[in-house]
């Protein structure tokens, strides 16, 4: 028999929802900071129990994937945000592969806790969702003249995975500017068959 009265379960849910996200945010920002950071330090920064913090996520390695997960989604729809953000296609090209690689080195810092059987399903799983983040931004850029038609979107997200290898630092900033400006060169041709 349920012991919950509808009154209070929908209020409840909300509140387990919120405590999610909280957990994920504050495991997202502390994963950045020290990719070995305990459980209970998560679960003092999200504001909840550790019994909430479990309840959500039974192991690391579920915590770790639920903040993947999340923050894949987010990096899906800043497209959108970017472009509606710039008043050009190029610049928000470019943030949004920052943005990208920025993510890219925290998720590097996890190490083997990315590399398990689940966590590589959801590496897969989130490629198509990320190629047409990048389409949406290719097209964007055609429309404005800054990228020649026929690029494929997968083969740009792997010509721009030299951003997460650059440095976090001014000068790794710099270098990645410099390194998407020669890609533009290179895009604002079109594709040659070989």
């Amino acid at each position: 028999m349920n012991d919950q009265t509808p009154g209070t379960y929908g209020p409840q849910r909300k509140a387990a929802a919120r405590n999610r996200v909280a957990i994920i945010e504050a495991a997202h920002e502390l994963f950045a900071e020290n990719p070995l950071v305990t459980l209970s330090e998560v679960a003092k920064r999200a504001g909840v129990g550790p019994a909430t913090l479990y309840r959500h996520f039974p192991t690391r390695e579920d915590l770790i994937l639920g903040a993947y997960q999340h923050d894949i989604e987010r990096m899906t729809t800043a497209a959108d945000e970017v472009l509606a953000r710039n008043t050009s296609a190029r610049v928000a090209f470019v943030e949004w592969f920052e943005m990208l690689s920025a993510y890219i080195r925290l998720k590097h810092g996890l190490g083997d806790a990315l590399h398990s059987e689940a966590a590589q399903e959801m590496v897969r799983a989130s490629w198509g969702s990320a190629t047409e983040a990048v389409t949406k931004l290719v097209d964007a850029c055609v429309a404005e003249g800054t990228v020649a038609a026929g690029h494929d979107p997968a083969d740009i997200i792997m010509l721009m995975s030299f951003l997460w290898r650059v440095p976090n630092s001014e000068a790794g900033v710099a270098q990645g500017r410099r390194l998407i400006a020669a890609v533009f060169s290179g895009l604002e041709n079109a594709p040659k068959p070989l």
